[in-house]
């Protein structure tokens, strides 16, 4: 039943929680309409669009709210009047671009929910100002959002899970190491018992593209082939591309706040030039730029031939390709070495090296 005919929200939802789902699923179920507004000062570690679209996603089952963003750069000040009409006009330029319906209630969990409330001429609702209901605000999702990932949607786990990317030439143990990773992070505990592995697509796609070839050969009576007598075109690479990407993001909104990618769309690019002997600008540009990669080295690995693999005689100048692709393009790495240990105890360090740290980040919301 509708209470209320136009309901208002404004946070900075840095980033979106519960407590803010909560708050928004409260003021739509007891209004005909909502209007959400997302507001941002420009030195936030988050962006705005991300926000945005990130609780444009978790409210998207809502017919009746909007969601809107926008810039508000001013200083916080609640006990200043002058300060207040800042924010005021940032406020009501935001809702002016979803309506000019008068709002006639403020939903809020926050202190200064009264205040806005007689600026609009609305009525103050408090959702939860206690936070028994849903334990978590946004200040303690930056001060440590490990501990907080239980309470962040799908969406806010895949924009801020921590994706890291085991890389390497043919048989240097990427998979062994991404997977001992994944057990080592488990182990941890919390939310990080969460953790998950992303799998090289384009090893399923070989798998496959060489069983279909196998089974061409003998319906025509021939010998099997092998990985040598496979064409690979180059657009059979963007698709390999896209589909890694999908997979990242799949596991990203599912997982905990690390997520373990064997292999991405930037190594992608390294196997075209491979296998096509040459780049690809439609394979470049699905790359993403990671925190972090850790490069498996083959000194002291020896060549597996599991069925699929031709690389051994040029893992050494795979290695050294990927050392300059990764400096070229800025993204910052470590090589791992040594015993599957030493590695792994190596990665671990420069995963929690490259931690994020919203802490300090002061506002509402």
């Amino acid at each position: 039943m509708t209470a209320t005919d136009h309901g208002l929200v404004i946070g900075k939802f840095l980033p979106p929680h519960a407590g803010h789902e909560l708050l928004v699923r409260t003021a739509a179920a007891t209004s005909r309409r909502v209007s959400v507004l997302v507001l941002a000062h420009p030195d936030e570690p988050i962006t705005l669009d991300d926000r945005v679209a990130w609780l444009r996603s978790i409210v998207a089952d809502l017919p009746n709210v909007m969601v809107a963003g926008g810039m508000d750069p001013h200083p916080i000040g609640y006990d200043s009047a002058e300060v207040w009409d800042l924010h005021e006009s940032a406020f009501r330029a935001v809702l002016a671009t979803l309506t000019a319906e008068p709002v006639t209630a403020v939903f809020s969990s926050e202190p200064y929910g009264a205040e806005l409330a007689r600026r609009f001429g609305a009525t103050s609702v408090e959702v939860d100002p206690g936070r028994t209901l849903v334990p978590i605000s946004g200040t303690a999702v930056r001060d440590d959002h490990v501990s907080a990932w239980d309470h962040l949607a799908p969406p806010v786990r895949r924009g801020l899970a921590q994706r890291v990317v085991v890389l390497g030439a043919e048989s240097t143990g990427t998979t062994t190491v991404s997977r001992a990773l994944v057990d080592a992070l488990r182990a941890r505990g919390g939310s990080h018992g969460q953790t998950r592995w992303v799998p090289e697509v384009g090893r399923a796609w070989t798998i496959d593209k060489l069983a279909v070839a196998w089974a061409e050969a003998r319906l025509r009576g021939g010998e099997p082939p092998s990985m040598d007598d496979l064409d690979w075109p180059s657009d059979e690479f963007v698709d390999i591309a896209r589909a890694q990407n999908a997979e990242e993001d799949h596991h990203a909104a599912l997982g905990g706040p690390v997520l373990v990618c064997d292999t991405d769309a930037f190594t992608t690019g390294i196997w075209h030039e491979r296998y096509v002997g040459s780049a690809s600008d439609e394979v470049a540009e699905l790359a993403r730029h990671h925190p972090l990669y850790l490069l498996t080295h083959h000194d002291g690995v020896p060549f597996v031939q599991d069925g699929i693999r031709d690389g051994e005689a040029i893992r050494s100048w795979m290695t050294e390709r990927f050392v300059e692709a990764l400096t070229e393009s800025g993204r910052r790495f470590v090589v791992l070495e040594g015993p599957l240990e030493r590695r792994v105890a190596d990665a671990l360090e420069a995963i929690d090296a490259v931690r994020p740290d919203w802490s300090g980040w002061t506002g509402a919301g």
